[in-house]
């Protein structure tokens, strides 16, 4: 499934505004989405993520550009939940990489490949990850 529009680069906003509805728009989706199918939770996972992050600075629109950093939610019955899995560089100009981005600490490959084996019973990672060898984060109970 796709939830467009997060091309904002202007006006985003902060705890109001176009970027805090589209996460409340995404939010009560999860959330619903999550209630309605409660009964199935122990076979249920949801992974949402986005192809790009956002740089840590403001532009002069008042939006933020396209960064490298970003981040992934799992959802599901079988999720070790509560937590924030990676390391946090820091957002601190010397921990910042290039002009403002986030340094990336978790692949992003390494989530979707736990989910495959353990939620999918998918041992072929070579297959579906050429050439990539995983690291597991224990998400999964």
């Amino acid at each position: 499934m796709d939830l467009g529009n997060w091309d904002t680069h202007f006006a985003q906003g902060g705890a109001l505004g176009l970027q805090a509805n589209l996460i409340r728009d995404l939010a009560d989706g999860l959330a619903a989405f999550y209630a309605d199918l409660a009964d199935y939770l122990p076979q249920l996972s949801v992974v949402t993520m986005s192809e790009f992050g956002r740089r840590v600075g403001e532009n002069g629109s008042l939006g933020t550009d396209h960064g490298h950093g970003s981040m992934m939610m799992v959802l599901g019955g079988q999720v070790n939940g509560g937590k924030v899995y990676g390391d946090w560089p820091g957002l601190q100009p010397g921990q910042l990489v290039g002009p403002g981005d986030l340094a990336v600490t978790t692949d992003y490959r390494d989530v979707l490949a736990e989910i495959c084996q353990l939620r999918l019973n998918n041992p072929a990672l070579g297959d579906v990850f050429p050439g990539y060898s995983p690291v597991f984060h224990q998400i999964s109970q």
